[in-house]
Parts: structure tokens; sequence; C-alpha cells
């Protein structure tokens, strides 16, 4: 196990350190994004860049560095600057980022921040709403699945089923356009945007409801289909027919034996549930104002800033390659039969 364990992260690693360096290639491939604002601003961002080991400053102009990305004049002094060689620029990048950790500065979005800053503050917005809509949607999903396995092909049985399809079809930014039209314009129940941060707390505390609810609701139904499906086939199995004949009630044979294994799946899934959610936030991020990764990622592809771009995928690959690992290695610990690398 503890083999398999390092095997799966080393290729973790690796296939992240393959996609990060084809991203960042064709990245720089793409036209050099001059930063706006200021002249002083715009000197600071190339000095930056200088350093970084992306751009070459010159007290003349040269040729052989293609055309000139901007000419600073104060003075005395008199700088040209020229972007170096993508490859350069490549091992550059994979020198800032081993020895000093170094990821570049924002262009647009908030100009010579360092991207990593940025990415931090935007991360743990989108991270707060996830971690409580699984937190909701979890213990709600499982109950309801539980709850429909226990009722098989009664009534209650039949309308939780039916919901769920019905509600499971319905897509996310038709859910959050429904319920911004009814609780915010319409009624004004709820903030229709994202709160501010001088904002009341009651105010903050009622902008989660529709993030939570919309990132919820899919996966509820989710949720319910996986338990009941698998409760289902684990109470109809010849082991749970023993154990109810050895004098186990009902009661006691689903919470010590059909729950437990029915589990084995559903946890998983959670697992990956988390970052499907993750992922598909940035609709609902974008459409309601919050200001997380999602909505960060956008707003960075619109306006071309391309460091802030390049470390949000960063992130988001890194978080899916992780959970990954993790999604593989919980079958073994939630089922003690499963034992990946075990001797026969």
């Amino acid at each position: 196990m503890g083999k398999y364990v390092l095997k799966r992260v080393v290729l973790a690693m690796v296939t992240l350190f393959i996609i990060m360096s084809l991203t960042f290639i064709l990245i720089k491939l793409l036209p050099f994004q001059k930063p706006i604002g200021q002249v002083s601003a715009q000197f600071a961002y190339y000095q930056d860049q200088v350093r970084l080991g992306f751009v070459i400053r010159f007290d003349h102009p040269v040729e052989g560095y293609g055309d000139m990305l901007f000419h600073y004049q104060y003075s005395n002094l008199d700088y040209y600057y020229y972007q170096v060689p993508v490859m350069q620029q490549y091992f550059s990048w994979l020198k800032n980022i081993f020895t000093q950790w170094d990821w570049g500065t924002s262009t647009f979005i908030s100009p010579n921040v360092d991207s990593m800053v940025i990415i931090g503050e935007r991360l743990i917005v989108s991270m707060r709403i996830n971690i409580i809509s699984v937190i909701v949607s979890v213990p709600v999903g499982i109950a309801l699945g539980i709850w429909a396995a226990l009722k098989k092909n009664k009534p209650t049985d039949h309308i939780i089923s039916t919901l769920v399809m019905i509600f499971i079809s319905v897509p996310s930014f038709i859910l959050i356009t429904f319920l911004m039209l009814m609780l915010c314009y319409n009624n004004q129940v709820l903030p229709s945007q994202w709160p501010s941060t001088s904002a009341s707390t009651g105010t903050k505390i009622a902008a989660y409801v529709i993030p939570v609810f919309c990132l919820s609701f899919g996966s509820i139904c989710g949720y319910t289909r996986y338990t009941r499906a698998e409760l289902c086939e684990v109470m109809s199995s010849d082991y749970l027919l023993l154990a109810r004949t050895k004098g186990l009630t009902k009661r006691q044979a689903i919470l010590r034996h059909a729950l437990r294994n029915a589990m084995v799946p559903i946890v998983p899934s959670i697992l990956a549930e988390f970052i499907g959610i993750l992922g598909g936030s940035m609709i609902l991020e974008q459409l309601y104002g919050i200001p997380g990764i999602g909505k960060l990622y956008v707003t960075a592809l619109s306006q071309s800033d391309y460091n802030v771009l390049f470390v949000d995928m960063a992130v988001f690959t890194t978080i899916s390659l992780l959970t990954g690992v993790v999604l593989d290695l919980s079958y073994g610990f939630i089922d003690p039969r499963i034992r990946m690398g075990a001797k026969k």
C-alpha cells in the first residue's frame, strides 16, 4: 500500500509538471500583453519582468529580439525592453518557482500585485462557499437516499425518485437566475449581489443562501440517487439475509452492515463532487458577483492577464490531481478488503 501511495503521488506530481509546462509555453507563445496605467506603473512592471527573466533591458535599440515592448525615458535614463525567447523564459520560470516561489505579477486585474496573493484572497472565498455546500448536501442527500431505500417501491420512494430526476436536470445557471429573480429582485429578501467587505454581518450571512443552495442542489440529488441504489443492492444481498436469520433486527442489519458497505462507493464520490462544485462555481460566481477563483479565471481570461490565469489553472489542476489520488486511496481505507499493492 505504501509503494502504491508513493507511486500515485509521484505520478500526480509529474503530470502536474507536464501540464503546467505545456500551459506556460503555450501562454507565452501568445502576443505579449502590455500593462496599462501610468508610465511609472508600467516601468515597475517591466523592471519586474526583467528580474524574472522574461524581458531583457538595453540602453539602446537592438535587433534579434523582435519588436520593442516598452521605451522608458527619464532624465538621462533611456531603457528599451524586449521579450526574450520562450524557452529561455521557461527555464527562468522554473528557477523562479523552485528558488523563490515567484509566479509573476498581474498586468490588469491588480497591476504589479503578486499573482499568488490574488489567488490566495479569492481561493478563501470559493473554498468557504464550497465547504459549506458540501456540509449541507452530504447529510441531506444521504438521508433522503436512505429514506427512499427503506421505502422501496412505495409512494415515498416514487415521490423522492421522481423529484430527484426532475431537479437533477435543472442547470445551475437556470436555478440561480430563478432564485435571484424571485428572492432578490421581486421580493428583495436576499441581496442581489455579493456584498462588499463593509456590509453588515447579517447581509454577509444572507449572501451565502443562494450560492450554497445552488451548489448543494445538484449534489443532494446525486447523493440521493447513489445512496438509494447502493443501499437497495446491499439490502437484497445474501449476507444481509443471513444476518437477519441470525436474529438481527432490520434496524441493526441496516446500520451495522448494509449502510457501511453501501458507503464504499459513496464516500469517494463526495471528494469527486467537491472538485466538481469547485469547477462548476465559475458560472455561479460570475452571475452572483462572488470574488472567487472561478470568477477570477473568467476575468483573467477575458482581460488576457496571463500570469493570474496561469496560477489559477495551476490551482485547479493541483486540486484535481490530488483529489484523484485521495479518491483512489480512500477505497482502501473505507473497505479493508481493498488494498492496492497488497500481497496475494
